[in-house]
């Protein structure tokens, strides 16, 4: 059957993008690889298929059927009476430092490579629909060291010698989510979505004497902590037809998150280095940690050939995340790392030249291009680290007059540009590629799943 063929290469297609990125680079199982990952859950995933992702991330009015769209669950209403949809994506990264310390540039690099979502997308009966996705949330990835020098005139760290801290971790943070969307009226649809969020964070702190210059011995001394999170929270949307025809349409969108206490179970302990691993403190508690309620508002146009989406995203993790954490900086002195608010606007274009064009292959394809700015969930010496990304990306149709697609994608993209320099922190780029794989079964194909047939 032409849907099981679809299928079968699509998921063959899968494995050969993960082999080839698997032997191109050193990889690794974590989704981000970044010093600013030292404090809380870590960097924020991007939201959405790659087709959204390469329109710089817009997606809270795209209603599409061919598009499980992940942002706003009333966009599941969209879906067609006996199809079914579903996507995945693979993404690798490649994170690229710089920071400039005592006149000396230092440099590091970084590849990580991993699943980035699974989601499908059914109609439940006329005008209300059914979508589940999953995908990682945020991510934890670093290794740091600082190297201390001594004074031999100091009465202490004299005759200890110079001393070398090692910082890192690693670990993920994932969202489950279910949902179903209602169109109770003509052009204004509803949804609502339960999310589940797990994972587990490790992060090593050591301090070790980089070499004895007195008569006595000295262990390390090391840190070790690990918290797990498990907790389920809710999200509601709304999409509305200002214009909906034959020839275009605009849809105006808006999805709330509540947010909530995430609540962490976190194991802490701190021992010495000898022989037995000797525990001088160790304490099990609960963090307090919490999700920010968030508010994302959109609109998008389509016609034929063109889709343009605009984005605004508002996230108040500064209000509900009031701990300040005291870090220090390569001059030797210190500042602190809050957590603050934040204001995220996207933009993105989609241009197919003629989708149903029997001649040309390559006027079928959906070409796509977007920009993202906004800030960093957390703040440095009462600064915001101002982030931006540019992407680019591309939809082949597998088979003519049929929405089932191989989507790819690229982004490039800066944090810490507008204050690196001034305050020693790390100038951060990457550079991510991505791969989405799009199946749709309906009449296109004339596969019909989950429909008892007449005829055995």
């Amino acid at each position: 059957m032409q849907v099981k063929k679809t299928f079968r290469s699509l998921f063959g297609a899968a494995v050969l993008s993960l082999w080839a990125a698997a032997a191109a680079a050193q990889t690794s199982s974590i989704n981000a690889f970044s010093p600013y990952t030292m404090y809380g859950i870590g960097e924020l995933s991007t939201p959405g298929t790659l087709s959204m992702r390469s329109m710089g991330g817009v997606g809270v009015a795209v209603r599409n059927p061919g598009v499980a769209n992940m942002l706003n669950p009333a966009a599941f209403s969209a879906a067609p009476q006996k199809t079914f949809l579903f996507s995945f994506g693979l993404e690798g990264q490649n994170y690229y430092n710089s920071q400039s310390v005592g006149g000396a540039s230092k440099k590091s690099a970084y590849n990580t490579f991993n699943f980035h979502d699974i989601a499908f997308q059914v109609p439940l009966t006329k005008k209300l629909g059914l979508g589940f996705s999953l995908a990682p949330y945020s991510s934890v990835g670093y290794r740091t060291k600082f190297y201390r020098d001594y004074s031999a005139d100091d009465p202490v760290w004299g005759s200890v010698g110079p001393m070398q801290y090692t910082y890192q971790g690693e670990g993920d943070l994932s969202e489950v989510k279910l949902g179903v969307g209602w169109e109770p009226f003509k052009n204004f649809s509803v949804g609502i979505a339960a999310q589940y969020y797990w994972g587990k964070i490790d992060r090593t702190f050591i301090a070790a004497p980089a070499s004895i210059v007195g008569d006595g011995n000295f262990n390390s001394i090391v840190g070790s902590g690990s918290y797990s999170i498990s907790q389920f929270k809710g999200q509601v949307g709304v999409q509305w037809n200002a214009i909906f025809n034959s020839r275009r349409a605009l849809t105006f969108g808006a999805t709330y998150d509540f947010g909530g206490d995430l609540r962490p179970r976190s194991e802490e302990r701190i021992y010495t280095a000898d022989n037995n691993s000797t525990t001088v403190k160790g304490d099990t508690t609960n963090l307090k940690l919490v999700l920010p309620r968030q508010l994302a508002v959109g609109a998008y146009y389509q016609t034929a050939k063109w889709a343009v989406g605009l984005d605004y995203v508002y996230q108040n993790w500064g209000g509900r995340n009031s701990g300040v954490v005291r870090t220090a900086a390569t001059d030797g002195g210190s500042f602190d790392v809050a957590y603050t608010d934040t204001h995220t606007v996207k933009f993105g274009v989609e241009f197919t030249p003629s989708r149903y064009d029997a001649r040309n292959f390559l006027k079928r394809w959906s070409y796509r291009a977007g920009v993202r700015y906004g800030s960093y969930h957390q703040t440095f010496g009462g600064r915001d680290l101002g982030q931006y990304a540019v992407t680019l990306g591309f939809g082949v149709p597998v088979r003519f007059f049929g929405t089932s697609s191989i989507d790819v994608g690229v982004e490039y993209g800066c944090r810490g540009f507008n204050v690196a320099e001034r305050m020693g922190l790390v100038r951060q780029r990457y550079f991510k590629f991505a791969v989405g794989f799009s199946l749709f079964a309906g009449s296109e194909n004339g596969e019909y799943w989950f429909v008892r047939p007449k005829y055995d």
